[in-house]
């Protein structure tokens, strides 16, 4: 689905429904793509897959993502991700010493960001209260959380996972205080799936809660441009730690922010896309969205 068409799908349950079930057929689609890649299945195995006809599929993708099915599938092959790889450290470069002030930064996405202090983090959240609320996305339910300085969470549910989502962000913050809040959350949602919400003079404030050395790794993931990729191995060395890829693999993992903070674009030293907090599928689904993001600029 489009961004616009996902802003509109906020307003009201039909809509949403519509949404997560555009969301379910690209998972079913991308998970067969993934399997059966090497042997580049035609659209009508695809669909079979998803539950669609071809032309359903065809239009669904389109609207998505830009893409047809076929440039999708392209956009999740190996050799796909090896050249995010050859070209993002020269791209990573150049948006360190542009002071990341192009569109590059964040897929356009214009984002400021704060950190709390370490003692905040360490209190585990309490004397905080932070809101959550669930929403459609281009990725299914995204469980968006709210403190009130900005955007603290940001989490993704297949269908009747939702509950567990919401436990597993509550759980880095176990004594904040957590109110439901749909209505106040969805204009954080709109800001981070609604393309023409995102201007540089109004820029997306976002709260990271963590240890240093986890908020400086988040800080670095926020330096990565749409529709390139870099390696646990790349951003130690950005942080000046060049020995420390497992402990930047895990501090990627915990990310709180998932897309906004980009660790989707973190993949493995081969090429190869590695785990995803939030489902393997998942991640092929960002990266295959961006592509088509970045082949309409």
């Amino acid at each position: 689905m489009s961004l616009q068409t996902t802003s509109q799908r906020l307003a009201g349950p039909l809509r949403d429904e519509d949404a997560l079930r555009d969301y379910d057929a690209v998972r079913r689609t991308i998970a067969f793509i993934s399997e059966h890649w090497r042997t580049q299945p035609t659209i009508e195995a695809m669909a079979d897959a998803a539950s669609v006809t071809p032309d359903e599929l065809h239009h669904l993708f389109r609207r998505w993502a830009g893409l047809t099915p076929k440039a999708f599938m392209q956009a999740l092959t190996l050799d796909n991700a090896k050249r995010l790889l050859r070209d993002s450290a020269s791209v990573l470069d150049a948006a360190y010493d542009s002071g990341l002030s192009g569109p590059g930064r964040l897929h356009d996405l214009f984002v400021t960001h704060e950190a709390m202090s370490p003692g905040e983090w360490k209190k585990g959240g309490a004397g905080m209260t932070l809101h959550y609320g669930s929403h459609p996305s281009p990725f299914g339910t995204a469980i968006v959380i709210a403190s009130d300085r900005g955007l603290a969470g940001l989490a993704f549910a297949d269908e009747g996972d939702e509950r567990a989502a919401l436990k597993d962000m509550q759980r880095r913050w176990p004594l904040a205080t957590y109110v439901e809040d749909h209505p106040g959350t969805a204009a954080l949602a709109g800001r981070v799936f609604d393309s023409s919400q995102w201007r540089a003079d109004q820029p997306l404030r976002v709260v990271l809660i963590g240890t240093d050395f986890e908020v400086r790794v988040w800080e670095t993931l926020l330096k990565i441009p749409m529709g390139r990729a870099t390696t646990y191995s790349d951003v130690a060395c950005k942080i000046d730690a060049p020995k420390a890829s497992r402990a930047v693999g895990a501090a990627v993992g915990k990310n709180p922010i998932s897309f906004v903070v980009p660790c989707h674009r973190v993949i493995g030293k081969s090429g190869a896309l590695t785990g995803y907090h939030w489902g393997i599928t998942r991640k092929r689904a960002m990266l295959g969205w961006e592509s088509g993001q970045a082949a309409g600029q």
